[in-house]
């Protein structure tokens, strides 16, 4: 699969406000839609963007997990105001709920959107991520919830045609969400390498953010400019590696552990990683790669490489000391009713990327093992 990036146009450093106007104006944008949570307007760019000298409607009227209703209040406002361009400044779920009103703009309202044929409508879509984790703004992917499923939207018109990558608007950010974040990145950055999907492409993209990623760190959790650069930089890398292979099976034993628990998605999956991954190195005989036994030996000494580990064992290693150098806890409280939760609630699919077969016994020795889990008697 070749990755899905239309010309995208990135844009990066200090002077990205400048930029974006520009292109604004290039576009005779009449009047765009600013997509925003409500820390926008705490962001140092958020005055030269209010400033700008072109009509402009707020929306921010959606939940952290944002709903297909909240969509549709989105789009509604979008034809209503005569909008014809979209500008979101946000996270994760402010990029997503800009991505669907673009996509679904021009549908028919009378209808659901959910059902309709995706077409590219020709709106242009500007996304800012404002954490350094998901690379949301370098997918083609979409994540609502719909009569309380939690769906993917995707499509190649959903990665956004420009994507600026502002250092500024990390320094507000609490230090533990930004080890998530991170830790977000580095991960997907891992599983997008391993993944049986991987090709030559996203693994140049992977290798880069990983590489990017253990450059910045200390600059990032600094919170100094060239750090929180490295970090967007990493984290967009990261995003264009998963738009070709999506993510393995530490993502799809995280969610639940997330919504369980509580714990910010990057903190999940990281307590994950670390032993699928020493999962999958005693157990490479169960290796379903059709490239093989040899090829999967041969990804784990360069994931290790490119993380400055000498061998995969070493680099699992790092990984675990880095969790606990980041103070990133195994949460408690796991019974074995939450247990059998967790090991339904793993996306099958998903493991199907995976390199090494996995099924549900393992995945429940797996959580013993991530939580500690020693059953009495």
């Amino acid at each position: 699969m070749k990755e899905i990036l239309p010309n995208q146009q990135l844009i990066m450093g200090n002077s990205s406000c400048e930029e974006i106007l520009q292109i604004l104006l290039d576009h005779k944008v009449r009047r765009f839609l600013l997509v925003c949570g409500s820390s926008f307007h705490s962001l140092a760019i958020a005055d030269t963007i209010k400033g700008f000298p072109i009509p402009y409607t707020v929306f921010s009227d959606f939940s952290p997990n944002p709903k297909y209703e909240d969509i549709c209040k989105g789009v509604a406002l979008f034809n209503r105001e005569g909008c014809d361009f979209v500008l979101s400044v946000g996270g994760g779920s402010s990029m997503d709920v800009a991505k669907c009103i673009k996509l679904f703009a021009t549908m028919d309202p009378k209808e659901l959107f959910l059902r309709q044929a995706y077409l590219e409508n020709g709106i242009p879509l500007m996304a800012i991520p404002t954490t350094a984790g998901t690379g949301s703004e370098s997918t083609r992917y979409a994540v609502i919830y719909h009569e309380g499923e939690k769906l993917s939207v995707t499509h190649g018109s959903l990665v956004p045609k420009f994507a600026v990558l502002e250092p500024s608007v990390l320094e507000s950010l609490p230090l533990y969400q930004k080890k998530c974040s991170m830790l977000d990145a580095l991960c997907q950055g891992i599983e997008s390498w391993w993944s049986v999907n991987a090709n030559q492409e996203s693994i140049s993209y992977a290798r880069q953010a990983i590489s990017l990623v253990v450059e910045h760190i200390d600059g990032y959790l600094a919170n100094e400019p060239v750090g929180n650069e490295g970090m967007l930089l990493a984290s967009n890398w990261a995003g264009r590696a998963i738009n070709i292979t999506q993510t393995t099976a530490p993502h799809a034993m995280s969610y639940k552990i997330t919504s369980l628990f509580g714990l910010p998605h990057g903190h999940a999956v990281a307590l994950c990683l670390p032993k699928v991954w020493r999962f999958m190195l005693e157990n490479q005989a169960l290796c379903i790669d059709p490239r093989g036994r040899e090829y999967l030996a041969s990804v784990f000494d360069e994931l290790a490489t490119a993380l400055g580990a000498q061998g995969p064992d070493k680099a699992i290693l790092w990984l675990e000391a880095l969790l606990e150098t980041l103070d990133m806890k195994v949460p408690t409280g796991l019974d074995e009713a939450k247990l059998q939760v967790l090991v339904d609630s793993v996306n099958l699919e998903r493991l199907q990327n995976s390199p090494v077969k996995l099924d549900a016994l393992t995945l429940r020795k797996l959580y013993e093992n991530i939580f500690d889990f020693l059953k009495e008697g």
